[in-house]
């Protein structure tokens, strides 16, 4: 009986020591729990950021992946067109169809303005020759024409070129005006005869 009272008496000081708290340790005590609750608050938002960062770090590796995998096949493609005309200089090159790489050679002071001018040129001389045999019955020519037209491409350098002068032209009403010269002088193409002027045609024809 006596240790039972003993028990109550020690747990009812205990609840009178509590109650007596002084109000200096309360605001302790609560300066405790509103700095753990600010620090919760800044650990959620920098978990929050961090997931948002995630997710955006995981978007861009996506989308470097996914250029990365298009440059690969793009390399592959142009390693494949590599692969083509070397196969087909290689045949060029050996036994008596080598006259396919130089069936002429070339004054070299007659330099090419643009990579592939000479050999653009003499392809479409060769077109034009092709279809004329052809219209004139001269079938044996047409046919030797047509094998080195067949074997040799364009590299489209010219036509562009003269597409685009000619487009200059029709955007300036054909007339050879101030635009029209200063584009012409960029390309390094007169627009005169001597002192008389020429006509857009005339200086398509005699620049391309």
């Amino acid at each position: 009986m006596e240790e039972f009272l003993d028990g109550g008496a020690a747990e009812e000081a205990a609840f009178e020591e509590e109650e007596a708290a002084t109000p200096e340790e309360l605001d302790i005590q609560k300066a405790v729990v509103e700095s753990l609750a600010a620090d919760k608050v800044v650990r959620d938002e920098m978990i929050k950021r961090l997931e948002e960062e995630n997710g955006s770090l995981r978007a861009e590796l996506a989308e470097a992946k996914s250029r990365c995998d298009a440059l690969v096949a793009k390399i592959g493609e142009m390693k494949k067109s590599l692969d083509e005309v070397g196969n087909v200089l290689a045949r060029n090159a050996d036994g008596d169809m080598s006259s396919k790489i130089a069936l002429l050679d070339r004054n070299i002071e007659c330099d090419d303005r643009f990579p592939g001018e000479t050999r653009d040129h003499v392809l479409e001389a060769l077109r034009e020759v092709r279809d004329r045999d052809e219209a004139e019955g001269r079938n044996r020519r047409a046919q030797v024409l047509e094998g080195v037209l067949a074997a040799n491409e364009p590299n489209g350098t010219l036509a562009r070129l003269r597409a685009e002068l000619a487009k200059v032209f029709e955007g300036n009403g054909n007339v050879v005006n101030g635009p029209v010269i200063d584009e012409l002088k960029r390309r390094g193409i007169s627009h005169r005869k001597g002192e008389e002027y020429l006509l857009p045609s005339e200086i398509l024809r005699r620049a391309y």
